[in-house]
C-alpha cells in the first residue's frame, strides 16, 4: 500500500476538501467497494488488461481528482461530476490495476479465493493506516492561515504528478506493446 503512490495520491485528492469524518468514510468506502470488486472479479474471472493502459487510467484518476479539487469541471462545464459515482468508478480501475499485477504472478488456484480475500483485507487495512496519517497531517495543515492558497499549489502538484504518471505509463505502452 505504501508503495502505491498513485493510489495514495488519489485518496489524498479525494479527502483533500472533506472535513467531516462521515464524508471521508463514505467516499473511502465507495472507493474500497470498487477496488475490492474488480480486484476479486479480475483475478477470479481472469480479466487482465494491459498493465500500462490500466495504470494510465489510474493516473487519469489522480488528474481528475486534482481538476475537481481546483473546480475545473465547474469552471469549464458549469457543473461538476457526481463525486460518489466518480470515486466508485475510479476505484474499479484501481482494483483492475492490482488484479492485473497479481495475475502476472501466476497464482496457484489452490485456496485462491481465501488468499485473495486476505490480501484485499490487508490492502484495505494498509489504506486505513495511510488514511489515518493523511487525515492527521491534513488536520494540522488546515489550521494554517495560508491553507487555501497552499491548497491550490498542492492540487496543481497532484495534477502534475497524475500527468507524469499517465505519460510514464503511455510511454511504457508504446515502448513495450503487449507487455
Amino acid at each position: 500500500m505504501l508503495t502505491g503512490y498513485d493510489h495514495l495520491l488519489f485518496i489524498l485528492g479525494v479527502i483533500f476538501f472533506l472535513y467531516r469524518l462521515s464524508h471521508v468514510a463514505l467516499y473511502v468506502t465507495m472507493f474500497s467497494l470498487g477496488h475490492s470488486l474488480t480486484l476479486l472479479a479480475g483475478v477470479l474471472g481472469h480479466i487482465r488488461l494491459d498493465p500500462y493502459l490500466i495504470d494510465a487510467l489510474i493516473g487519469l484518476s489522480v488528474v481528475y481528482k486534482a481538476i475537481d479539487n481546483l473546480d475545473g469541471f465547474t469552471t469549464l462545464f458549469g457543473s461538476g461530476i457526481h463525486q460518489k459515482t466518480a470515486v466508485l468508478v475510479f476505484g474499479l480501475f484501481h482494483g483492475l490495476g492490482l488484479a492485473t499485477k497479481l495475475q502476472s504472478l501466476d497464482l496457484s488456484p489452490d485456496g485462491l479465493l481465501p488468499n485473495l480475500i486476505a490480501f484485499n483485507l490487508g490492502v484495505e487495512l494498509g489504506q486505513l493506516l495511510a488514511l489515518t496519517v493523511l487525515l492527521g497531517l491534513m488536520a494540522l495543515w488546515r489550521r494554517q492561515e495560508n491553507f487555501q492558497r497552499q491548497a491550490l499549489l498542492a492540487n496543481a502538484a497532484i495534477l502534475t504528478a497524475g500527468l507524469v504518471l499517465i505519460g510514464y505509463q503511455l510511454t511504457g505502452f508504446l515502448v513495450n506493446p503487449g507487455a
